[in-house]
């Protein structure tokens, strides 16, 4: 358990504190459950009615609210991401290996940094190179040639194929897949003819990628992740799609193939999105999104449909099915409608 005082609080957030510097925490809490020894932060102005009531030792708060603390405040710009900083300061997490483990396979010819950490059971080819402080955890396997740069963490179980590379201070959860095979076939008559997948993976720096997610090898060229772009689980990113920096993209979504991603998206989870199309900067797709075509422009997108009773969806279902119908009977009333305007 990790202990800071209110003090080093403030350090931490860049924020002013009103009230005793001394007093300590040792855990972030929601504000309604907060009590001594807790931090917690007022993010949404319609709980400000809490806080007389909160007993954590410090909210975090805006300018605006720090009239309604009734203890210990620390006034930041974004609560939220306030929150983020101190939630890392206080985080108690273990990595992911500590050392060289004896049961771990590293080929001769691996270039280790400095202070590297490689768990039990992991193998490490021919050819692979892993930066300063870099920490590979249990049964991984990295291929040949593949590149890890410094301060990156995997965890248990995940594979890096060969002449991947992953930038510097990334995080990759257990049991992803980075440099498989793209989906890549002709038809011959029927028969299946298996195309080598020759590019691979290029990943950038400050990148997280969840568990269970797999991003494939390029066909020709490298499928390309770039910094400070955030992935959830269980997500499949196909061979060559491109994604910009500072996205994030939420659990169960599918990238089709040689699909390009612009910077700052924000991608809903079990969003699916075609390939060889193109999403421009700043687009928000909504949960469940089908993107079929291109996006030309910033903003919101959605095509979901929000859950209803069984009842009402039945009903809608009737409608969309009889969308043709009613289409042409509006077309011929318009045509009446003009006849008539015209006699």
């Amino acid at each position: 358990m990790k202990t800071l005082t209110l003090a080093e609080l403030a350090t931490v957030t860049g924020g002013e504190l009103h009230g005793d510097a001394t007093a300590t925490v040792t855990m972030v809490a929601p504000m309604d459950k907060a009590q001594q020894g807790h931090v917690t932060f007022l993010s949404n102005p319609k709980y400000a009615k809490h806080l007389a009531e909160c007993q954590a030792t410090v909210v975090m708060v805006k300018a605006a609210q720090l009239e309604q603390c009734q203890g210990n405040a620390l006034v930041v710009d974004d609560p939220y991401v306030a929150f983020a900083k101190v939630a890392q300061a206080l985080d108690t997490t273990p990595k992911a290996a500590v050392g060289i483990a004896p049961s771990a396979v590293i080929d001769p010819s691996a270039k280790l940094g400095e202070n590297v950490s490689i768990g039990a059971n992991a193998v490490i080819e021919e050819g692979v190179e892993l930066g300063d402080n870099v920490v590979i955890g249990a049964g991984c396997f990295i291929g040949k040639q593949a590149k890890i740069g410094a301060n990156t963490q995997l965890w248990a179980n995940v594979s890096i194929y060969h002449n991947v590379e992953l930038g510097t201070d990334c995080l990759v959860q257990s049991n992803t897949v980075i440099g498989s095979d793209g989906f890549g076939y002709a038809n011959d008559k029927g028969e299946w003819i298996k195309i080598p997948q020759l590019g691979s993976v290029r990943v950038g720096n400050r990148v997280e990628i969840g568990g269970c997610t797999t991003i494939d090898r390029g066909a020709l060229e490298d499928t390309v992740i770039a910094d400070n772009v955030i992935l959830d689980n269980q997500m499949q990113i196909a061979h060559n799609v491109e994604i910009g920096y500072g996205t994030a993209m939420a659990g169960g979504t599918i990238v089709a193939g040689s699909t390009k991603i612009g910077k700052y998206c924000i991608i809903g989870g079990a969003s699916v999105i075609n390939g060889h199309i193109e999403i421009a900067d700043g687009v928000t797709i909504t949960g469940m999104g089908m993107v079929m075509r291109s996006i030309d422009e910033k903003g919101i997108y959605s095509s979901g449909i929000p859950l209803q009773t069984n009842k009402e969806w039945r009903k809608t279902a009737t409608r969309v099915h009889r969308i043709d119908e009613m289409n042409k009977r509006l077309k011929a009333v318009e045509k009446q409608l003009e006849e008539h305007s015209n006699s």
